[in-house]
């Protein structure tokens, strides 16, 4: 597995009501190593577009959890519920969530609390297929200048949701790193996926 490193933030506070509110950023145009190529393959990098979160988003039918390791076994904010806040701009979908009382009360969230706290979560990752439309996704090349990789551009997909990981690969986001099969269509999660199901990786 390629890891590709980048520096971002999420940032962590308590209001005075004891809910905590977490606040972080996915950027557009941001690029990852997916692949960095060598024996007979050519380095592959991913990318997604202004807007590519919107098809999600701004539909009012569809959830998007906020989760820790891509496990929906645990939640810590979402969409429907009301805890779970976008604001999708030019360079990036913003996101804000609340932690409430009672969701700080379970196990998985004390212990991504103490593993926030010691540095060790600061990625965003975000688990997702491509959106069922034409022109959803490009595939490009590389300015020869920079190298000679294939660019996938994500321009719409169907977000699930968004997990709080250890490893980035996004830069000012940090998301944990997939494998990528060009010709698969980039499913990563099925069009119903279950709430206990894990998050499922691209296979080289």
């Amino acid at each position: 597995m390629d890891a590709a490193t980048y520096e971002g933030g999420l940032e962590l506070r308590a209001s005075g009501d004891g809910s905590r509110r977490l606040r972080g950023k996915f950027p557009y145009r941001s690029r990852a190593v997916m692949h960095s190529g060598g024996k007979g393959q050519r380095p592959r990098k991913e990318e997604f577009a202004p807007g590519a979160f919107s098809f999600a988003v701004d539909d009012p039918e569809r959830e998007i959890h906020l989760l820790v390791g891509h496990s929906f076994d645990r939640p810590l904010a979402s969409k429907k519920a009301g805890t779970l806040i976008f604001n999708d701009t030019p360079e990036a979908l913003l996101f804000e969530a609340e932690l409430t009382l009672e969701i700080q009360r379970t196990s998985w969230v004390q212990d991504f609390l103490a593993a926030f706290a010691a540095g060790l979560i600061t990625g965003l990752s975000p688990g997702f297929r491509v959106a069922p439309i034409e022109g959803a996704e490009e595939t490009t090349e590389e300015d020869p200048a920079e190298g000679n990789a294939l660019i996938r551009l994500l321009l719409a997909v169907v977000l699930f949701e968004f997990s709080l990981v250890t490893r980035p690969a996004y830069d000012a986001t940090e998301a944990d790193l997939r494998n990528w099969k060009p010709t698969d269509g980039g499913v990563l999660l099925p069009e119903n996926p279950p709430v206990r199901q894990a998050l499922n990786r691209w296979r080289a």
